[in-house]
């Protein structure tokens, strides 16, 4: 087996980046993010900067254990349990998690927003951030013995781009610098050209057993970030659907038994399919079991008080006096989850845009926030990049004004009001709900009148894509561009709003490649107010999450996305 190791030199843009913390223009914790994307290691970048570096395990990218850990054990954690079919399109990050211990992503993103090698051993970018090298670990094996190599993270790559799929990931500001939207040749029933997104000719390239790269169509920053992006789990060639038939992984763990919407059993492998030891690649995990129990967002805190889990997904701020009660650590999290009541901009009545402004004109989102969550969140601006994004640019605050709100319905063709119907399915709370009232009650103001129709989850997520108008949970990304790539790009798998304006992308691409943050933040501000003059999405609140542990759980990790990743937690 062959490397090619890499090169010792400081990427110029670190140069560049501590230039601009010198001079106050970008913060430590900035530069600790951006260094450690660009290459550094994390404890070096984080000394760089003047800080005191977490404790990582030997330089892996897992915390060091809390405490004097004790080997052994069974965590149960509260939480929905769903199908394994695909990692590449998993929706939900619950599936994500119960994969996450048996299949793992090159990059992974601490709760600090540093990205850390985790597959990957290293990685460089050139110069101008079009050009991407991954240095594997070497001796990662996986769960038959086969050892990881460049040949299967391409594959894994090479599934992504393939449009049959339908893989969330082409959507990532990296991936989508892999591939060209095509002439297939083909038209549609109208006569318009069928396209159709296809990986460039050299997009990839094997440098050696543990060494590939990728050759970017423009700049891009963010790349091991994405690469964190649920949906990115690395699995083996062998795969095919679903995962849990046949879940080989790299991880420390093993699907023993899925019921879905029952219980998902993980447990420790101890050897191979060949009969040989298996050495995990990242150190000792103290845990033999992890026990994922059924319980809906309701019902989870219950679940904990009632002793049947020792910890849980998340809980809300509506039960905040309940878990306060029960004896337990609660671990709060300021993240960028949401809820978009977006409408399909291609489709009647919605693809009037003065209507959409009326809708957008009629809401005091600040006053949302605070029927919803109290003093807790934070206040939306109708664009999906939230305050705790790094790139985030503020915009003038967004004013109701009910008057205007009834001009612009009698100049959108409804001078005697309009009746709408949204649909929401409390996929992970009814503070859904809740939002979407107070939103009804709000229009009814501006004769706009608001049907709510409440879904049970599991049939809301069979339409949310295809719904008029819904109300759509996001999850929490480190990004503001990678959540916009991901859910507004036109084309990509996820614009639930059927959102195209070329506009937009290219503001947004410009955005991606830059560096001074106070330059970011010009474009951001340009990006952001695009899709908020656009008023195809209804953003009136972010959500803070919550979630609780026994006090005999160490190391339990309050993750922004609520991702679990428990190679160091431990029950004593």
């Amino acid at each position: 087996m062959t490397t090619d190791k890499p090169s010792n030199r400081l990427h110029p843009k670190v140069d560049e980046a501590y230039d601009l913390m010198q001079r106050g223009k970008l913060d430590r914790r900035g530069f600790v993010r951006i260094a450690a994307l660009l290459g550094v290691g994390a404890t070096a970048a984080y000394t760089m900067a003047g800080l005191p570096a977490p404790a990582m395990a030997n330089e892996m990218p897992f915390p060091e254990p809390e405490g004097d850990p004790v080997s052994g054990g069974t965590l149960r954690v509260g939480m929905l349990v769903q199908r394994m079919d695909d990692p590449a399109t998993f929706s939900w990050t619950e599936m994500s998690n119960q994969a996450r211990h048996i299949v793992e992503y090159l990059a992974m993103t601490g709760v600090d927003n540093v990205t850390r090698p985790m597959l990957a051993e290293s990685w460089e970018a050139s110069d101008d951030l079009m050009t991407w090298t991954f240095y594997l670990r070497p001796g990662v094996k996986w769960h038959n013995g086969d050892e990881l190599t460049a040949d299967q993270v391409a594959w894994n790559v090479e599934r992504w781009t393939d449009p049959a799929l339908g893989s969330s990931n082409i959507g990532l500001s990296s991936i989508a610098a892999l591939v060209d939207n095509v002439d297939t040749g083909e038209q549609d029933d109208d006569g318009t050209p069928r396209m159709e997104t296809r990986l460039r000719d050299g997009a990839i390239e094997i440098v050696d057993d543990l060494t590939i790269r990728f050759h970017c169509k423009q700049p891009v920053l963010s790349f091991p970030e994405d690469l964190y992006n649920y949906p990115t789990a690395i699995v083996h060639p062998s795969f095919t659907a679903p995962f849990s038939a046949n879940p080989i992984g790299t991880g420390p763990f093993t699907l023993s038994q899925l019921a879905v919407g029952e219980r998902c059993i993980l447990t420790r492998v101890r050897e191979t399919e060949t009969g040989e030891p298996f050495e995990y690649w990242g150190g000792e995990v103290f845990l033999d079991e992890i026990h994922y129990y059924n319980f809906d967002s309701e019902n989870q805190l219950v679940a904990f008080a009632g002793g049947d889990v020792d910890a849980i997904f998340s809980f809300g701020h509506e039960q905040m006096a309940f878990a306060e009660a029960i004896d337990g650590t609660i671990l709060p999290a300021r993240t960028a989850q949401t809820l978009a009541v977006r409408v399909k901009v291609d489709q009647e009545p919605f693809n009037n845009k003065t209507l959409r402004q009326a809708m957008q004109a009629g809401l005091d989102r600040a006053r949302i926030r605070e029927l919803v969550f109290g003093e807790a969140g934070d206040v939306g601006e109708d664009h999906h990049v939230s305050p705790v994004h790094p790139e985030y640019a503020e915009l003038p605050p967004m004013v109701r004004d009910v008057e205007r709100s009834r001009e612009l319905l009698a100049e959108a063709g409804y001078p005697d009001g309009i009746d709408l119907t949204v649909d929401v399915g409390n996929t992970n709370g009814v503070w859904q709900q809740s939002v979407c009232e107070a939103m009804r009650d709000q229009w009814r103001e501006c004769n706009i009148r608001l049907n709510i129709n409440v879904m049970p989850s599991s049939r809301f997520w069979e339409i949310w894509d295809q719904t008029p108008f819904g109300a759509t949970s996001w999850t929490h990304r480190p990004l503001g561009t990678m959540v916009l790539s991901v859910g507004y790009r036109a084309g990509v798998p996820w614009n639930e709003s059927n959102y195209n304006n070329p506009e937009f992308e290219a503001a947004l691409n410009e955005a991606e490649s830059i560096l001074d943050p106070d330059e970011r933040r010009v474009v951001m501000e340009r990006v952001q107010k695009i899709m908020q003059d656009d008023a195809f999405v209804f953003l009136p609140v972010w959500q803070p999450v919550y979630t609780i542990a026994r006090g005999n759980v160490h190391g339990y990790p309050p993750h922004p996305t609520t991702y679990h990743q428990f190679n160091k937690v431990w029950v004593g």
